[in-house]
């Protein structure tokens, strides 16, 4: 075991520094989303699987400033930093807990609309003695990491109307820091990248991912590439392709990778009605890490149309293929594939569907593209029913690499859609208040029955594109982001409440922490004083309930963070009593009609942060057991109002009186119906953005 231990340590410790050079690379610190390397591994092996069952909570710190926190920390030089709902960073002793500042960036007042998409902030970065995190409304903001004082902010943004936002963590390397953002999903949007100057926030590059108006001309020779794999006016409708997560920055070869997202809108019959690839969409893109110049790209899917962007995990590795050591990128996308890319030229090296799919036979590996049924692309109106769903196969939670087992492990899932071309016609689709599809939703085909949804923690192994092993989850969705070590541990959090930690050769449970709640964000783990810790933020990002029993309450389990040591002795305090009744004035003027009128402003307005069908999963209130709904002046003031911006619950301004009425009687008939009879228990609505 211990000669096993050693060797793993050393190996690490040749690898770890890939990503960030010396800083890091002996597991001290965790300075970015994707950890001293680029693979969601630590060296660290103080803590290990022979004595993992002296862990303890250390320490926990309270996190009370609203909305969600479903974010990856940071920590160096014994200070663990976190971003807070929309970006409000919070600084705490790495071995103690002991909040030491806090900064907030006001981004819920200044981000009007854009707060509607309630992602918050997912990561943020350390270099060079600066913090780094992005805004809702497109800052990019460096604070000094010892007092939390803000050095610079930059506005990524191109005016006033602009529907990008940041939700995902800016990545640094050199003397860089790179953000992307989101949007695609709301508003007509052009994807790019922005590389800025570290010490000054002065603008290095930008790379945009889709070609805009032909007659304004292109920024590069990439643009007017991909310009010919478009049709229609697509820059209409913006293009989509937006770097809204993921990234990786390669030393050996100074290059950066970008993956990138859902074309805009999701229907390629709208926005490139003549079909075409449209690059870059779903695609990793290579950059040259100093110019921001295009070196190559490989997309997973050509004309995308089903949301299954490449925006997940880019991680990069060392694997031996063939008796030959090559260097390679690891992704599994949304579409159900992994792929495993050698990153000096982009080539295809293998691609094997990790779960079930049926939009693919498989990928050619000659040409690189996917052998597509043509059925899935719900041809003349029919619809069809595509595996993966838009909620992918993987999403957002961080897939992790341990070079010693040499398996990934990714949090996946498996359920299907049914897609259908939106009703009228086609050219005449537009964005509206809400709406982030252009796909309808149909009646499945009498010859095909959706299976019941599920997730899965899965080992795979790259090199040999097979399953190595697998442990079912709750839920549709109920396998957090990882993080693996030298001391042969794979940690996860879970949304059914338990922090786990398995051995990452064999998947064999080692240890479990009652939460108290979900915990679905990525761990991380570090030393402090010369001991080693492992963090992760718990808290419930559902916006719909997941059938886990007991159902999480917004009021009753918020979020904090979580920090474990051996011989830790901190202990959690029981949760809170809650009124879980459901409040109910029989002098309410109920309106069945209104509450059927309700159902569909609720739903583009009010469902992807409380929930589908008014069953709140956590992330927010939960409106049927709420008073403000029986009263239309505090109702008024809330939803229309604007007076809880600050704590994160969007402004919606243009709703009418009889909207809001109607959403009032729509959430009282869920609040009676639920009393009547047992919830169903429909999936939660975040595709990730």
């Amino acid at each position: 075991m211990m000669r096993r231990l050693a060797l793993a340590s050393a190996l690490a410790l040749a690898l770890a520094g890939c990503g960030h050079g010396p800083k890091g690379a002996n597991g001290d610190d965790w300075p970015d989303y994707d950890g001293p390397g680029t693979t969601h591994y630590s060296p660290l092996d103080q803590i290990n699987a022979g004595n993992v069952g002296r862990l303890g909570l250390a320490w926990h710190y309270d996190i009370d400033i609203g909305g969600s926190s479903l974010t990856a920390p940071v920590a160096v030089d014994g200070v663990l930093y976190f971003a807070a709902g929309s970006s409000f960073v919070h600084a705490l002793d790495a071995a103690t807990g002991k909040l030491l500042w806090t900064y907030d960036s006001h981004a819920r007042e200044k981000a009007g609309d854009k707060l509607r998409g309630a992602w918050g902030s997912r990561g943020i970065a350390y270099a060079n003695g600066r913090i780094f995190t992005g805004t809702m409304d497109g800052r990019l903001i460096a604070l000094d990491a010892k007092t939390g004082k803000l050095d610079w902010e930059v506005q990524t943004t191109e005016g006033p109307n602009d529907g990008r936002y940041i939700s995902g963590a800016p990545w640094v390397y050199k003397d860089k820091v790179v953000v992307g953002h989101g949007g695609a999903d709301y508003a007509p949007v052009r994807g790019y990248v922005t590389a800025y100057d570290q010490a000054s926030g002065k603008q290095a590059w930008r790379f945009y991912t889709v070609p805009g108006d032909p007659k304004k001309g292109f920024e590069n020779k990439a643009m007017a590439m991909a310009a010919k794999t478009w049709t229609g006016e697509w820059w209409k409708y913006g293009g989509g392709a937006t770097v809204w997560n993921a990234m990786a920055y390669d030393p050996e070869l100074n290059r950066l990778y970008i993956g990138t997202g859902n074309g805009t809108p999701w229907n390629r019959k709208i926005r490139s009605p003549g079909g075409g690839d449209n690059l870059f969409v779903c695609s990793i893109v290579a950059l040259d890490a100093d110019t921001g110049d295009y070196i190559w790209h490989y997309q997973t899917n050509p004309g995308e149309t089903w949301d299954f962007n490449s925006d997940m995990d880019i991680e990069l590795a060392d694997l031996k293929i063939g008796g030959e050591t090559r260097p390679v990128i690891l992704h599994a996308p949304k579409n159900g594939f992994f792929y495993v890319i050698d990153r000096r030229d982009g080539k295809l090296i293998s691609a094997k569907n990790y779960v079930p799919v049926n939009w693919a036979k498989g990928i050619d590996p000659k040409t690189g593209r996917p052998i597509e049924n043509p059925a899935a692309r719900f041809p003349d109106g029919k619809a069809a029913i595509v595996y993966p769903s838009p909620f992918g196969a993987h999403n957002i939670e961080a897939m992790s690499f341990n070079p010693a087992t040499g398996l990934v492990y990714i949090p996946a899932m498996d359920q299907g859609r049914v897609y259908v071309d939106p009703p009228g016609k086609l050219a005449d689709w537009k964005f509206l208040s809400g709406q982030r599809i252009s796909n309808g939703i149909g009646t499945p085909p009498p010859d095909l029955k959706p299976r019941t949804p599920s997730s899965f923690l899965l080992a795979w192994d790259p090199a040999k594109q097979r399953e190595a092993w697998r442990i079912p989850l709750q839920g549709v969705r109920g396998g957090g982001g990882t993080a693996t070590t030298a001391g042969n541990l794979l940690l996860e959090g879970r949304g059914s409440g338990q922090f786990t930690i398995l051995a990452a050769d064999t998947g064999r449970q080692l240890w479990s922490f009652d939460a108290q709640t979900a915990v679905m964000a990525q761990p991380i783990t570090y030393r402090a004083r010369g001991k080693q810790y492992i963090a992760v933020i718990a808290g419930s990002r559902f916006p719909t309930a997941q059938g886990y029993g007991p159902e999480w309450d917004y009021r009753e389990r918020g979020w904090r963070v979580l920090a474990f040591a051996l011989d830790g002795k901190d202990k959690l305090p029981a949760p809170p009593p809650v009124d879980r009744s459901f409040p109910d004035d029989h002098a309410f003027p109920f309106d069945a009609a209104l509450a059927k009128e309700g159902a569909e402003p609720y739903a583009e307005r009010c469902a992807t942060c409380h929930g589908a069908n008014a069953l709140s999963g956590g992330a927010a209130p939960d409106l049927r057991r709420s008073p403000v709904p029986l009263d239309f002046a505090g109702f008024e003031q809330v939803v229309r109002g604007g007076i809880l911006v600050s704590r994160g619950m969007p402004k919606f301004g243009e709703l009418s009186d009889r909207e809001l009425r109607a959403i009032m009687n729509y959430v009282r008939q869920r609040a009676r119906e639920t009393q009547a009879a047992p919830a169903r228990k429909p999936p939660a609505d975040d595709r990730g953005q």
